[in-house]
């Protein structure tokens, strides 16, 4: 640490411009920065014991001629316990493997959010468990439909049953829910379940993207328009004409730009920056968010009438330690996944590594379990992943309640209790068997995947009794 209390972040980068846009984004975060051009200039700096008392080492993949193996390397032959981070350009599994391997701590794609950057730093810093490896969000693609997505807990399969009747209509959807927990593989899943499926589904992260820029973004701009607009800019509306724009975080857009985006919901119709002419769009929208957006209504900084026009339908994703039943299934679907992506393969889990998962709060949801398993995965030696291969959890412990669940041992909470069926009401007294099977019956769709047959063969009913419980319950397929 600097001799002022500030922290010291080594920037490898030979563009002179990302240098100034990183060591900004550092800056919010209380980071003074050094810039070097190429990994020998960085083991210079760190030489000798004058070397530079440097906290963090950030890696431009793009900027250096030499292997980021190498370089990361002997990085740590100077200074073995020095955090390295890799930002690229590209979204590459193969190229966060190597670099993971290689020692690096996390892996940044341009471009990065500033919470996201900031947040890196810190928990790279911290040796925290959030600061896990992230290739996964972007790299392994979450195509799913609602049948192939993991998931029995009551709550969770009760929000997927209301996004699944939201698919087949027009309405914009809110999808709320912590970060992490999957908003947009539920945004996925209704757009995949809709009458526009065959159509594009565009992506804008409201966060991501500079708050005098965003209207460009979603709207587009003629030549002119503005300074710096040497050329015209088609927006993400009429790229995702026809189809849904999911609008991520979108607590994050400007009050000029919710303006603006409300006259398109009422209109249809886009204009871009300083052009004349409207044009229609048939555009779904679907918007997610980790905030209470009637509390930023009530603070001024969402309109109240945009929420009202976004939230028509919805969907509550329930926070990962609300459904922790559901983490040795997510765990061995995730495993799957990975296996495969390129330098990996399939491994298995023991159940002292499941409990392990199982007892701990998962702060960064399911995103969070899919980093500490990648991670995992990269580094395991053996067939199957141990508890040993989580040391950042066998440090942190389990939580209070995984043990008081259980009486005191904080080893079986998910694997006793994985069905997640409450059988008492808040109160104390029994909730009527109605409910009750109502929610077995969810469970075991999940559980099977939606494979109807399955379903009825496992709860031992014929398949015409299935579906008369589904029609007098009331439960959509889906759940």
């Amino acid at each position: 640490m600097t001799r002022n209390g500030q922290r010291l972040l080594m920037l490898i980068d030979a563009d002179a411009a990302q240098q100034r846009q990183l060591s900004a984004l550092a800056a919010r975060g209380g980071w003074r920065t050094v810039a070097v051009p190429d990994g020998a200039a960085a083991l210079a700096l760190l030489a000798g014991a004058a070397g530079r008392p440097v906290d963090a080492v950030l890696l431009d993949h793009a900027a250096i001629a030499e292997p980021v193996a190498d370089v990361i390397a002997a990085l740590h032959e100077r200074r073995p316990a020095l955090p390295v981070l890799v930002l690229t350009a590209h979204e590459s599994v193969a190229d966060a493997v190597a670099a993971m391997r290689a020692g690096a701590v996390d892996f940044l794609v341009r471009p990065v959010a500033p919470q996201r950057f900031v947040q890196a730093l810190e928990a790279a810093l911290a040796g925290s468990v959030s600061g896990e490896l992230r290739p996964l969000t972007e790299k392994i693609p979450a195509l799913l439909g609602f049948d192939e997505i993991v998931g029995s807990a009551p709550d969770f399969r009760a929000a997927l049953a209301v996004a699944a009747k939201a698919a087949r209509a027009r309405v914009p959807v809110l999808i709320d829910g912590e970060p992490g927990v999957g908003k947009e593989v539920v945004a996925e899943a209704i757009h995949a379940a809709s009458p526009r499926a065959a159509a594009p589904r565009i992506t804008v992260n409201c966060a991501a993207i500079a708050t005098n820029l965003i209207e460009s973004e979603l709207f587009g701009h003629e030549q002119g328009a503005f300074a710096g607009a040497f050329e015209r800019r088609i927006g993400q509306f009429v790229h995702a004409d026809g189809g849904t724009l999911f609008l991520d975080e979108v607590d994050h857009l400007p009050l000029d730009a919710q303006a603006a985006l409300l006259r398109v919901l009422h209109s249809e119709e886009v204009v871009p920056l300083g052009g004349r002419h409207p044009r229609a769009v048939d555009v779904r929208v679907i918007a997610a968010t980790n905030k209470r957006l009637l509390d930023e209504v009530a603070a001024g900084r969402f309109r109240e009438d945009l929420y009202y026009r976004l939230n028509a339908v919805t969907v509550t994703i329930p926070p990962l330690r609300q459904r922790s039943g559901d983490i040795p299934a997510l765990t061995r679907h995730l495993l799957a996944r990975i296996a495969t992506q390129p330098g990996l393969r399939e491994l298995g889990i023991t159940d002292d590594a499941l409990a392990l998962l199982a007892a701990y709060d998962w702060p960064g949801n399911v995103r969070q379990l899919q980093d500490a398993l990648f991670r995992a995965a990269v580094l395991c030696e053996g067939d199957a992943l141990t508890r040993g291969d989580f040391p950042q959890l066998a440090a942190i412990g389990a939580r209070p309640a995984a043990r008081l669940a259980t009486g005191g041992t904080a080893a079986a909470p998910a694997l006793a209790a994985a069905g997640g069926v409450t059988l008492f009401r808040p109160d104390g007294n029994l909730r009527p068997l109605e409910e009750i099977e109502a929610d077995v019956i969810r469970l075991a769709i999940g559980h099977y995947r939606g494979r109807m047959t399955e379903v009825a063969r496992r709860l031992g009913i014929g398949r015409s009794t299935l579906y008369r419980k589904l029609s007098e319950l009331g439960i959509d397929t889906a759940a």
